[in-house]
């Protein structure tokens, strides 16, 4: 065997299909390997080896792209296949409910059924509530889901003022004390000690974690920190208790390890005792949650504690293409510290794909504008908007990006909304398949249609699928891709299974809602980059890579700041093909252009050099990237005049006061008559559009309307939200409406 980390390069017949690798991508309903050996087929050498690798200690060094989850999952299916794992005592955790229900889904698929994937919390939880009458006695306290409340309680009951971005700040506070065992007293020196910039006085903050804590059990309530803090508890005090849950869990399978907190690393070692049977898998150039507690050094000090464990480095990255995969070495090349001293340098094992592309915009709304411009076009060439990824730093910047996609007749789904199996649509298509699955005979949709899509399509048309999309992008398009979903994983699941019946299909979906594997629904993903890990698309936009948000204005250490490097890591290894970075050179229209591009792509981008003092690239190679000349095909914008207050002639910033051109602070001589007239029209357009309300035009631009009350298009079209494409198609109603004609006159007027 090669050493650890060091590629080896077998005949590609051996492991790689069709120039798509097993690694990353596989049919959608694999047939279950038929041996233990079945299980290993398809895997490459590194992984291989952790699949085989079922004894002692397992420390696996995962780059992104390189195929960590089907390694680990494939290492837990060849255990219990080959006899030498009893699936139930399998304890596999992650830090995703979504991780843990793809591990399940997985498993399931190689014929491991029956092992317990969760994540952290959910496992303590399971344990705590089996474990509370015996270890403590009486009912165990209800678990709140969030805690922001009783934090206004504690502030309240101290006469301290919190603000919502207080309350916010003050409780992720709490929450990194209790994950890192910090307990109020506490609180100022370890903050200190750990370089943590506190929101307010540490003191005030003590005083605040501390009456939060009283007011819980007050009320007989516990969040969920202290579900991990009361197992952990349980596990030091009894023994027994100990013994019992460590004789039914033998082996244990840590994901993403180098997110794991202090809080979290004492808990595993309360599970494991004096047993060494454990395999973690992480990559310290990932680590993006140390705000949380989060620390890689339990993953980089993982050969001290274990000497004799197994260390394997998975390199091979099939996600990405050679271009995508030497922007992103580029990227930790330059990185400084302790992770950076362990990073892996990634090999791309798919064919050569386009460069990354750069563009340079005068400000953000252009900047929004210019990608959903893009992504239409995409979308028109054949690519699937679910294929398409807007990434930025900070949720703020999506409804941006939200009203641009929607002026662009983009569909777009927001990354962490309404989980799939939970919409109202999707579970009332459930119910309307169970009920044709059990009493289909006496159905008349069913009557002309034989085969499985079939007769999916005909129960779903009573739900309101329909074989054309409707127009527009609210509420009825969503519904409408839910359901659409369902459709295509009908036809998938009747290929992969031509004899299934409508009963095999809603087993599966029974399946798939509890590992919560939800089909793919067309529509491009808006998420932050936090929210992103884990993911991947074809085509990805990074927005904002600005200096000040990327990396962020409040990070000041140089901690921080490689944290931030990081966290642009992931969000370049998360596209497989396409690669957009944009930045804006100002924030607002007629702003001063005074912002650069993030100090992390210099000597990446075209016509860029390395920062003087920065540590070199050196074996990652070469640092000058992109197509030269791509700056000057970015859309060029007419240059703007500052926008003023037309009350008290200040310089206007805020996008929302610039609709206005007044401060809102400002009096408003708004016709208030004038503004229901516009609301109640539409409200009209958006019903008649299926569309949020907001695509037709914002509140904002309402008001600036009935403000100005133009008299012609020319007026109308000086009020910022008011562009070509919405002048032509609403100008002549908002005159009309403008003008004192009733609703229905200038309806008839179209």
């Amino acid at each position: 065997m090669p050493a650890c980390g060091q590629p080896t390069r077998p005949s590609r017949a051996t492991w790689q299909h069709g120039h798509v690798t097993a690694a990353t991508h596989s049919t959608l309903f694999p047939q279950v390997p038929d041996s233990a050996d079945a299980v290993l087929e398809g895997l490459d050498p590194e992984q291989r080896e952790v699949a085989t690798a079922l004894h002692g200690p397992v420390c696996v060094l995962a780059g992104a792209g390189t195929g960590k989850t089907r390694a680990i999952t494939h290492r837990i299916a060849y255990g219990v296949r080959a006899g030498i794992l009893h699936p139930s005592s399998v304890l596999a955790v992650t830090f995703t409910n979504r991780a843990a229900g793809e591990m399940r889904g997985r498993l399931r698929q190689l014929g491991a059924a029956g092992v317990q994937a969760r994540t952290f919390h959910s496992a303590a939880l399971r344990q705590l509530q089996y474990f509370w009458p015996k270890a403590i006695g009486g009912s165990m306290p209800r678990l709140v889901d969030r805690k922001i409340q009783l934090v206004a309680d504690a502030a309240a009951a101290c006469r301290i003022r919190l603000d919502r971005g207080e309350l916010r700040d003050v409780t992720a506070e709490i929450e990194w004390s209790k994950v890192t065992q910090t307990v109020p007293a506490d609180y100022a020196p370890a903050a200190d000690k750990a370089g943590r910039e506190s929101p307010r006085d540490p003191a005030e903050i003590a005083q605040l974690y501390a009456a939060y804590e009283d007011v819980k059990r007050e009320r007989s309530v516990i969040d969920f920190e202290d579900v991990l803090l009361l197992t952990v508890a349980v596990l030091q005090d009894r023994h027994d208790i100990a013994e019992q849950i460590r004789a039914q869990y033998q082996h244990f399978v840590v994901d993403e390890y180098q997110d794991v907190s202090p809080l979290q690393q004492r808990l595993l070692e309360l599970w494991l005792g004096e047993r060494d049977s454990l395999c973690v898998v992480g990559d310290a150039s990932q680590t993006i949650y140390s705000f949380t507690g989060a620390t890689p050094d339990h993953l980089l000090d993982f050969r001290t504690r274990h000497p004799g464990a197994t260390v394997v480095k998975l390199v091979r990255d099939y996600r990405s293409t050679p271009q995508v995969v030497h922007l992103a070495n580029g990227l930790l090349a330059q990185a400084r510290g302790r992770a950076a001293d362990h990073r892996l340098e990634l090999v791309s094992q798919r064919s050569a794909g386009p460069e990354p592309v750069y563009v340079e915009y005068t400000d953000e709304p252009a900047e929004a504008e210019g990608a959903a411009r893009r992504i239409r076009e995409l979308v028109d060439s054949g690519i699937p908007a679910s294929e398409i990824a807007i990434l930025f730093r900070t949720n703020a910047q999506s409804e941006t990006y939200e009203q641009a996609l929607a002026d662009a007749g983009v569909p777009y789904q927001l990354r962490g909304a309404e989980r799939f199996f939970d919409r109202p649509e999707v579970r009332k298509a459930g119910i309307a398949l169970r009920g044709a699955a059990r009493f289909g005979g006496n159905d008349s949709l069913l009557d002309d249609v034989v085969d499985l899509p079939s007769q999916v399509r005909a129960v779903l048309s009573g739900e309101g699928w329909t074989t054309q999309p409707p127009a527009g992008s609210g509420a009825v398009r969503e519904r409408w891709e839910s359901l659409a979903a369902l459709v295509n994983l009908a036809q998938d699941f009747a290929a992969a299974r031509p004899d299934a019946t409508l009963a095999d299909l809603v087993a599966e979906l029974d399946e798939r809602a509890n590992a919560q594997h939800a089909p793919t629904v067309q529509g491009v993903t808006l998420a932050s980059l936090h929210s992103a890990k884990g993911l991947e698309w074809d085509v990805v936009f990074l927005v904002g890579v600005a200096e000040g948000m990327m990396p962020i204005t409040y990070a000041k250490t140089d901690e921080q700041i490689e944290e931030e490097r990081r966290l642009l890591y992931v969000g370049v290894t998360r596209a497989r093909e396409h690669l957009h970075v944009s930045w804006a050179l100002s924030r607002s229209p007629g702003g001063r252009p005074n912002r650069r591009p993030s100090r992390f792509l210099d000597g990446l981008r075209p016509g860029s050099t390395v920062t003087t003092g920065r540590p070199s690239a050196g074996a990652a190679g070469g640092i000058e990237r992109g197509i030269p000349g791509i700056r000057e095909s970015a859309p060029r914008r007419a240059q703007r005049v500052p926008a003023r207050c037309r009350v008290c002639g200040r310089t206007l910033t805020d996008p929302g006061e610039m609709k206005l051109m007044r401060c809102d602070d400002c009096p408003s001589d708004m016709n208030e008559g004038l503004y229901e007239r516009l609301r109640e029209w539409r409200a009209d357009q958006a019903r008649s559009s299926g569309q949020p309300a907001f695509c037709v035009f914002t509140d904002r631009t309402l008001m600036a309307i009935a403000e100005s009350a133009p008299d012609d298009e020319r007026e109308l079209a000086r009020i910022p939200g008011v562009g070509m494409r919405k002048l032509t198609r609403y100008g002549a109603d908002v005159l009309a409406i403008c003008a004192g004609q009733s609703r229905a006159e200038s309806m008839d007027g179209d």
